[in-house]
């Protein structure tokens, strides 16, 4: 096979993080709620994730400010109010009010879960040291919550613009070849 050079400003498509999900924060009692692609698996046990949120953000100033948030996978059903929340700033409005969404009380956080999303993840930064440079928090997931009725959740991952890619089927591949 023969392979084209390929532009590095699409690179991203090749390579995406994972689902996108709903990062929700909160300061002064104030709830936010933000659309994030960036974020990828760094340590099994305990759970640890690493996440980039845009530094112009409210989500980025009340976590760097606070140390803690709510990670939230929704699924396909969520799409339309997934790219919502990211196409808006939660600096004018509220989130969970314009696109009906509901907060629900953490056990170990102080931002709230997202009840419409399949998956929760309660999580506190561990070292927030790249977030200067980079916009890279390390997070330590505290408490995760799943909804049991979900038996293969169809996650939706950004594929850029206004692309995403819907999560299909699960295969199993045996670890052992013959």
């Amino acid at each position: 096979m023969e392979k084209k050079s390929y532009p590095l400003s699409k690179v991203y498509q090749l390579i995406e993080t994972g689902p996108v999900v709903l990062v929700t924060t909160s300061s002064k009692g104030q709830a936010n709620v933000m659309a994030l692609a960036w974020h990828t698996m760094m340590d099994f046990e305990p759970p640890v994730i690493g996440m980039v949120l845009g530094e112009q953000s409210l989500s980025f100033q009340t976590l760097k400010a606070t140390g803690e948030c709510v990670i939230n996978i929704p699924t396909v059903e969520l799409a339309r109010k997934v790219v919502g929340c990211g196409n808006c700033s939660g600096r004018t409005i509220d989130k969970f009010r314009k696109f009906g969404l509901t907060p629900v009380k953490a056990a170990k956080v102080k931002p709230p879960l997202v009840a419409e999303c399949y998956a929760s993840l309660e999580c506190k930064v561990i070292d927030a040291r790249l977030a200067a440079k980079y916009n890279f928090f390390i997070l330590q997931v505290l408490k995760a919550w799943v909804d049991p009725s979900v038996k293969e959740a169809r996650t939706i991952h950004h594929r850029g613009k206004a692309d995403f890619m819907v999560a299909g089927r699960t295969i199993t591949v045996p670890s052992k070849m013959k």
